[in-house]
């Protein structure tokens, strides 16, 4: 790589992505020791990763034909943003669970998880490109899920024996919040839709 050929990404946020993915029993204490802001967390992590799927998805609705190219649009626009702020709503609620788990309260360890631990399913989202494929990122997030326990314990320094229950209900809120999502943005999307259709 020289000055005249950047990389496209931060290799920062490949190395973190595929440290989180292949090693994370090596990578959570990594990422609980270092120093960070929340606002860092979304703007160069959270923000580029979370727009795959949006991005993808509109490639592959227009490739296959599927409705109007508006309402995917606004869809895709739409979850994207509910999508972070879904992530930020669930760091804000593990924050608040840690103490009746035995953890530690510290909200900037709280966004680090909710963050990171869903790079797999944001990853994921290139599957959108192929609709028929985009239920492979169900199995992602079951990862992303398995990646929020083991990281319970190096971030929030969760006992051994409460890190499954604060995991599941961790779980439980993160399906809720990501179903709102799912649901309102294509609620949003759905009048464009239907004049597309329409006008075509």
């Amino acid at each position: 790589m020289t000055m005249e050929n950047p990389s496209a990404l931060d290799p920062k946020l490949v190395d973190r992505a595929k440290g989180i993915i292949l090693r994370p029993k090596l990578e959570w204490p990594v990422i609980a020791a270092e120093t960070a802001t929340v606002k860092g967390l979304f703007t160069r992590y959270a923000m580029i990763l979370a727009a795959i799927g949006p991005v993808c998805g509109l490639v592959g609705a227009a490739l296959f034909n599927m409705g109007g190219i508006v309402g995917v649009l606004v869809a895709s626009a739409v979850t994207y943003v509910l999508s972070l702020i879904a992530v930020y709503l669930l760091g804000i609620i593990i924050d608040g669970l840690a103490s009746s788990f035995g953890a530690e309260q510290n909200m900037l360890q709280s966004m680090k998880l909710a963050v990171y631990a869903m790079t797999p399913y944001w990853l994921a989202g290139v599957f959108n490109l192929i609709p028929v494929l985009a239920f492979l990122g169900f199995f992602a997030a079951l990862y992303g899920f398995y990646l929020l326990y083991l990281g319970l314990g190096p971030v929030k320094k969760a006992p051994e024996d409460k890190a499954v229950l604060y995991t599941i209900v961790a779980i439980l809120v993160s399906f809720v919040l990501n179903v709102i999502v799912s649901v309102f943005g294509w609620l949003v999307a759905l009048p464009f839709m239907a004049f597309g259709a329409f006008i075509s």
